[in-house]
């Protein structure tokens, strides 16, 4: 009965790097989003680079660093080195990290995400649920929360019991049978595709396009086909070309015309998170965001190829 019990807590808990509350741009009205980690792609220009491994890990905040060396003093042996007046972890050490988080007077060193069961993570929620009357929701985002899919179905059918409108953001590039039974919970869909080229979405995120594309012909086929809104992320010299707005729109309006599309603009602000991980930001950073007239310009060539529910913020 105890392994029974240990699986079962196991199997149903999912790490969780960021809870966002009043957010007003992932989806209608106020809502709060749950940000899963793990993502099985790897796009060059990834906004949330603390979501992309599966694993809970140490980062470090150097702004609130005090240098007083206590994460070193108190080091466990191959658990971190100091060099360059800061705190450097080995992500293969297997003991953990609370000892570090613990002596650290500034809270300069912290973990990236939290551990929650299905009954804390709906709490959470439910602290928002007053402000949900007025069309908002709830917003599960990553990430890819479809990596957690065990945890995501069950967490999604208890919304849907406490009456919270969900919504999802998601690549779609995971099993169709998952995909099928999320379905039902789900009041808004959100699906990026971001390239259509398979060797540029390969290069440019990781993993092939295929599955994706599979995905969303099965969901824009379905009942559940006006839930969708498609977007792409505009990427400068990547996504945001002619030819490949043009492929994903005809792609798209061959399937639904109705569909609705959305184009997101360029943020280059993602940069300053990736020093946290220890990544390099692959964009060039003298490129920003498009102008008005850009935007429109790539407006206007989705609207020639027949879709008719382009949103434009």
């Amino acid at each position: 009965m105890k392994l029974l019990k240990e699986q079962h807590m196991k199997i149903f808990k999912a790490l969780v790097f960021d809870v966002k509350r009043f957010a007003v741009h992932d989806g209608q009205g106020l809502r709060t989003t749950v940000f899963f980690k793990g993502c099985p792609l790897r796009c060059k220009w990834c906004q949330n680079p603390e979501g992309l491994s599966i694993q809970r890990r140490p980062i470090y905040f150097k702004n609130s660093c005090i240098h007083c060396r206590r994460c070193e003093r108190f080091s466990k042996e191959h658990q971190m080195k100091y060099e360059n007046n800061r705190p450097y972890f080995n992500l293969k050490y297997e003991g953990g990290f609370d000892n570090l988080i613990k002596v650290c007077p500034s809270s300069a060193i912290r973990y990236d995400s939290e551990e929650y069961d299905i009954d804390k993570l709906i709490e959470k929620i439910k602290e928002d649920q007053i402000f949900f009357r007025d069309d908002g929701g709830v917003t599960f985002s990553g990430g890819e929360p479809l990596m957690q899919g065990e945890f995501l179905t069950t967490i999604l059918k208890k919304c849907k019991e406490e009456g919270i409108h969900t919504a999802i953001e998601t690549t779609l590039y995971a099993s169709l049978d998952l995909i099928k039974d999320i379905l039902p919970y789900l009041d808004l869909i959100y699906v990026d595709l971001k390239v259509f080229d398979e060797n540029k979405h390969r290069e440019f995120t990781g993993v092939s396009s295929k599955i994706i594309k599979e995905h969303i012909r099965y969901i824009l086929e379905s009942e559940h086909k006006d839930k969708v809104i498609i977007r792409t992320p505009l990427i400068p010299s990547m996504t945001a070309t002619d030819d490949n707005i043009i492929n994903i729109a005809n792609f798209l309006v061959n399937i639904y015309p109705e569909v609705k599309y959305e184009l997101l603009n360029y943020n280059p602000l993602a940069s300053s998170k990736y020093e946290l991980v220890d990544l390099e930001y692959s964009i060039d950073k003298q490129y920003k965001i498009f102008s008005k007239k850009q935007m429109q310009h790539f407006n206007d060539i989705v609207y020639q190829t027949g879709l008719k529910n382009l949103i434009i913020e």
